[in-house]
């Protein structure tokens, strides 16, 4: 039984990182119209961030969790401003053909810096160590991963379906001209939502890389997954990609125990079965 634990506990903190990338992805998705396909290198790029202000600059964990999203999220909203705002009306894959090369190249600029080994990031001296729970040992930093992930996602899903600022960029993603007629600047908020979109993808950054490393192809072995996650839990969807995040990551851990040859598709073969039966995904809206 402590071997199963394990492998949900293990679940829950994939299932965090998916959450985090899913939601940043849904946000941009359902906001701009932009598949981001660039967001797992804005991803790496968020951990190796952290790495920076650890070695570069002397700043500790704490800070990298405010300054690396900051700063990569900045990054993201100059990419909105020199590149993808000239896509606006356009198909979709034009989007994801400039944001696919533009995650080849970040990608291949650090992997030829810094090779495919990973970094060591260590866990903040206030997260070491863990908790006896009885049936299993929790480690306090996962734990804080897990729980950190969740208040991140449930105040995105606040911010953007109950308040009036989440009311402003659905009425600019439905009916542009007529928010502009409120003084509504319409394209800072595109700029400031992508930036905010790329932000989340950085926290995840941040969050794996005492977990995971620092590794220039950390974001390429998740962003399929992402994808499929997306897709499942409804293209655009806040809270599909939250719930799917957190449940997929669970059954990918469950698999590993049960069926550990199976653990590499599991995720796929559950997208292949909701879109049999729900095209629009579990939460998406059809049209």
């Amino acid at each position: 039984m402590q071997a199963l634990y394990g492998q949900l506990l293990i679940g829950l903190i994939n299932g965090a990182f998916y959450a985090l990338l899913s939601l940043g992805l849904a946000v941009i998705f359902g906001m701009l119209n932009i598949i981001n396909f660039a967001h797992g290198a804005l991803y790496m790029m968020g951990a190796f961030c952290a790495y920076f202000l650890l070695n570069v600059l002397g700043l500790n964990y704490w800070y990298a969790l405010v300054l690396a999203p900051l700063a990569v999220g900045i990054l993201g909203m100059i990419i909105e401003r020199t590149m993808l705002q000239w896509l606006a009306g356009l198909d979709h894959l034009y989007g994801l053909l400039l944001t696919f090369g533009l995650a080849l190249i970040i990608q291949g600029i650090f992997q030829n810096n810094f090779g495919s080994s990973g970094l060591p990031y260590a866990i903040p001296p206030q997260l070491t160590g863990g908790q006896n729970l009885g049936f299993m040992f929790l480690p306090n930093y996962r734990a804080w991963v897990i729980v950190f992930s969740l208040v991140i996602c449930i105040a995105t899903w606040f911010v953007i379906e109950r308040t009036r600022l989440g009311a402003y960029l659905r009425a600019a993603t439905e009916n542009p001209t007529l928010v502009r007629a409120f003084g509504i600047n319409v394209p800072r908020m595109i700029t400031l939502t992508y930036g905010f979109g790329v932000a989340l993808a950085a926290l995840a950054g941040v969050l794996a890389a005492p977990i995971n490393q620092v590794r220039p192809l950390m974001g390429a072995d998740f962003i399929i997954v992402v994808f499929a996650v997306v897709v499942i839990g409804g293209m655009g969807s806040i809270m599909g990609s939250i719930v799917t995040g957190f449940g997929l990551g669970l059954v990918e851990g469950l698999t590993k125990y049960f069926y550990p040859e199976a653990s590499n598709t599991v995720v796929f073969v559950v997208m292949a079965i909701v879109l049999a039966f729900r095209p629009a995904g579990l939460f998406g809206r059809t049209a």
